[in-house]
């Protein structure tokens, strides 16, 4: 099936109405750390790219002071929450709380106040506090920006409606070692679960 022909059936069934921006918007940055960044450990794909397109939209969700959460993959140093996860992936295993692979890049180094949530499974709201605090700072919009937008970036997104939240996913700040598989989960993503737009064209309505 052709690309448009994929789009006219989407179309044609009812798919990827318009989710527009309401209320306090938060930003969600999803694991963009070391290791992801480096092609040689988890990277590759366009994520370099991505976390440089971050950088202005971080600073501009500063000057416009929305919450901002960040997301790292966090194991155990002794592997007591080694999980399916890592039975597909041992790699991730070697993500530990003082691993360099493991650290947000310095580039988009947290400031005092922005919450961190660990995890180990590819949402970064299964078994973590950012559901509730970004309840209590008021978010009703999620923009998303992260690695790998087929993994843990989709797997966010998805819980993130779930919990009532509008996902607005900046289609040039998330990244993935696969291009197919990022342009796959944008065109998914858009059709069910959120609004794709880039961070040019999201900061162009909120100014």
């Amino acid at each position: 099936m052709t690309g448009e022909a994929k789009e006219a059936m989407y179309a044609r069934q009812g798919f990827g109405n318009e989710l527009s921006i309401e209320g306090q918007i938060g930003l969600l940055i999803v694991d963009f750390v070391n290791g992801f960044a480096d092609p040689a450990v988890f990277g590759g794909g366009n994520i370099r790219d991505a976390i440089e397109r971050t950088v202005p939209l971080l600073r501009a969700a500063r000057a416009l002071r929305w919450p901002v959460a960040y997301s790292r993959i966090v194991y155990a140093d002794d592997d007591s929450d080694a999980n399916i996860l890592s039975l597909k992936v041992p790699g991730m295993l070697t993500l530990k709380e003082h691993a360099h692979d493991s650290a947000i890049v310095p580039q988009l180094t947290p400031e005092p106040g922005e919450l961190v949530v660990r995890k180990n499974v590819p949402s970064a709201f299964f078994g973590t506090s950012l559901a509730a605090r970004l309840a209590m700072r008021g978010v009703r919009t999620l923009v998303v920006a992260g690695a790998v937008t087929s993994g843990c970036v989709r797997a966010s997104v998805v819980d993130a409606m779930q919990f009532g939240l509008r996902p607005v996913v900046l289609s040039d700040c998330v990244g993935d070692r696969a291009l197919g598989s990022h342009e796959a989960s944008l065109f998914d993503m858009a059709q069910k679960y959120a609004a794709v737009m880039t961070s040019d064209e999201l900061l162009a309505g909120v100014y």
